[in-house]
């Protein structure tokens, strides 16, 4: 299934799983894909919430209160995703099917964060005053300018 993330979609994954480790959390959850995008400073995910005026210190505050640290326990390795990382995953393919795409990447992944509407993502999208359309759109911009630079067309 991941065979079609690009090294940064896979790190971002991976990236998710130490933030769910440092909130003493012991599964993956859209909290923590979110949290990841926002670490991924060079990403196309980071650079769509930058330019929709997302502070990350104040995301990483609203995540923490939909899903706060629990007590200190040791949480090693590669944790368990919940149902809602599960779909996340699903509903980033599905975007990258639908915008033509051959790899799935950290755009992706946040179009799919703001579709799994029980997600704590989702919630946090919501607080920020951030929908899918709003993403979708700055996702499309952002990429169009990148390949531009690149003299690549669209």
């Amino acid at each position: 299934m991941f065979e079609r993330f690009t090294d940064c979609g896979r790190s971002l994954l991976a990236r998710a799983n130490r933030q769910a480790q440092k909130l003493n959390h012991d599964y993956v959850g859209t909290e923590h894909i979110l949290l990841g995008i926002a670490k991924e400073q060079q990403s196309v995910g980071a650079q769509v919430l930058r330019n929709l005026g997302v502070d990350f210190k104040k995301l990483k505050i609203e995540v923490e209160k939909l899903s706060p640290p629990k007590p200190e326990h040791e949480t090693m390795g590669v944790l368990p995703p919940d149902e809602r990382e599960k779909h996340v995953v699903k509903y980033a393919i599905e975007e990258a099917r639908s915008l033509k795409h051959s790899y799935v990447g950290s755009e992706h992944l946040l179009l799919g964060l703001s579709k799994e509407i029980d997600g704590v993502a989702s919630k946090v999208f919501s607080e920020l005053g951030i929908g899918y359309n709003e993403l979708r759109k700055e996702t499309l911009e952002v990429l169009a300018k990148a390949h531009e630079e690149l003299g690549v067309k669209v």
